[in-house]
């Protein structure tokens, strides 16, 4: 059961990113700044530092819990998983992640998408984010499996997994009217690249 503390935290980390979201999209992200973000929320400057050290960090505000995730599924993986059978299950509960956090609604979701693609500042940092945790994912994937999967086998069955997830996203973001219909998506572009990385392992 969660604590009163950290109740308290989650509420205070939810205020800030649906605060900087709404100012993002009234006044713009380069024109918003930390403090407007903070008065926003409720919260001092400093309070804001605790949760996030810029205002870019807000619109990745779920990356670590991400890879916490991915990482605790690969280290519990079933002797008898595939390489695939565990690849589709990071897919899912990414998605699932995604989708539920803290109640974000579906607009939030596509704001957040559309100023990650747009915005320079952000689409830099959000290449560095991708480059970093399919990385991490690689190297986790190629440790579970070391006598099935080469180094470079297991960086191109996340680097398709995870591109092809992503990019299917963006390309029908126009399409999609909800949440679920992201995670639709997400699901059928990760099930079609399984079908190729079925032959690994």
């Amino acid at each position: 059961m969660v604590g009163l503390r950290e109740r308290k935290k989650q509420r205070t980390r939810r205020a800030l990113i649906e605060a900087a979201l709404r100012l993002f999209e009234e006044k713009g992200f380069e024109e918003t700044t930390l403090a407007e973000i903070a008065a926003a929320a409720d919260v001092s400057t400093r309070t804001f530092f605790s949760y996030f050290a810029a205002k870019e960090d807000v619109l990745f505000y779920d990356t670590g819990s991400r890879i916490e995730l991915a990482m605790s599924l690969l280290a519990g993986r079933a002797p008898e998983e595939s390489p695939a059978d565990v690849l589709i299950k990071l897919i899912d509960g990414s998605l699932q992640m995604a989708a539920a956090y803290e109640e974000l609604t579906f607009e939030d979701a596509e704001l957040r998408m559309r100023l990650i693609l747009t915005e320079p500042a952000l689409q830099a940092k959000g290449l560095l984010v991708l480059f970093d945790t399919q990385l991490q994912l690689a190297r986790a994937l190629h440790d579970a499996y070391p006598d099935r999967l080469s180094p470079t086998e297991a960086a191109a069955a996340v680097g398709a997994l995870v591109g092809a997830v992503k990019l299917a996203i963006i390309a029908n973001l126009d399409n999609c009217r909800s949440l679920q219909e992201i995670w639709d998506t997400g699901r059928r572009a990760a099930e079609v690249t399984l079908a190729g990385l079925r032959s690994l392992g």
